[in-house]
C-alpha cells in the first residue's frame, strides 16, 4: 500500500524546469516607447531575427505558455513552441497612463518624481499601473499553479516577468541592476519547486539555430 504521507512529500518536491523568453522586437520597442499591456505585434524586424532561432532541443517538445498579448504568442509560434497556452498571469507590467510614452518624456516632465518612484524598486508604480512586487506576486500564484507531474515548459512572456522571476529567485530588490547581465534575445532557465520556489539554472542560454535547424 502507497504511504500517503510519503506520498504528499513525493509531490511536494516535483522540480519543473521552465525555460524564459522574452518576445521578439516591435515598433514600439525600436522606439522605446513603453508598451505594458497594449496590444502591439511583432515587426518584421523581429520576424526576421525570430527566423534564425529555435527551442534548444531538450525544450522542443515542452509545454509552453506564453502570455495573451500577441507578441508573446506568435514569438512561441515563430520558435516552434508545441501548442502555444495563453495565460493572464503571463501579460507584462500594467503601466497604466504611461503606456505609448517613452522615459525620456517621463523624465523630462517630472524628472525628480520619476527618480524617487525609481528608487523604491520592487514597489516602483506608473500612474494607474502596477508595481514589480505585484507582477511577482502574480507570478508567484500562477507558478503554484503549474501540474504536478510537469517535467519542463517553455515560458515565452516579457521584460517585466522574467525580471519578476529573477527576483523571485535572488531576493533582487531592483533597486540596482541585476547582475550578471541578462541577454534579452536569450532563454533564462529556472526550476521551480512548490516547498523551495523558484531558482536559477542557467542563464543567458543560446536560442541561435544549429546547423541541422536549416
Amino acid at each position: 500500500m502507497i504511504d500517503p504521507v510519503a506520498a504528499r512529500v513525493e509531490r511536494a518536491g516535483a522540480v519543473v524546469r521552465l525555460l524564459f523568453i522574452r518576445h521578439g522586437i516591435t515598433d514600439w520597442n525600436q522606439q522605446g516607447r513603453i508598451q505594458g499591456w497594449t496590444d502591439i505585434p511583432l515587426n518584421a524586424c523581429g520576424r526576421q531575427q525570430l527566423a534564425c532561432c529555435a527551442l534548444p532541443c531538450l525544450w522542443r517538445d515542452a509545454e509552453c505558455f506564453t502570455s495573451t498579448l500577441t507578441r508573446s504568442i506568435e514569438t512561441a509560434q515563430l520558435l516552434g513552441a508545441r501548442q502555444p497556452r495563453p495565460e493572464a498571469a503571463l501579460r507584462e507590467m500594467c503601466w497604466g497612463r504611461w503606456e505609448g510614452r517613452t522615459l525620456a518624456e517621463l523624465r523630462r516632465g517630472d524628472p525628480a518624481g520619476l527618480a524617487e518612484n525609481e528608487r523604491k524598486g520592487l514597489d516602483f508604480t506608473p500612474e494607474d499601473g502596477e508595481s514589480p512586487r505585484a507582477v511577482r506576486e502574480r507570478l508567484a500564484a500562477w507558478l503554484g499553479t503549474l501540474p504536478q507531474d510537469l517535467e519542463r515548459a517553455v515560458v515565452v512572456t516579457h521584460k517585466g516577468v522574467i525580471r519578476a522571476a529573477l527576483s523571485l529567485a535572488s531576493g533582487w530588490d531592483m533597486r540596482g541592476k541585476f547582475s550578471p547581465r541578462i541577454d534579452w534575445l536569450r532563454g533564462q532557465e529556472f526550476s521551480y519547486a512548490r516547498h523551495r520556489g523558484l531558482a536559477i539554472e542557467q542563464l543567458n542560454l543560446s536560442l541561435q539555430k544549429s546547423a541541422g535547424d536549416y
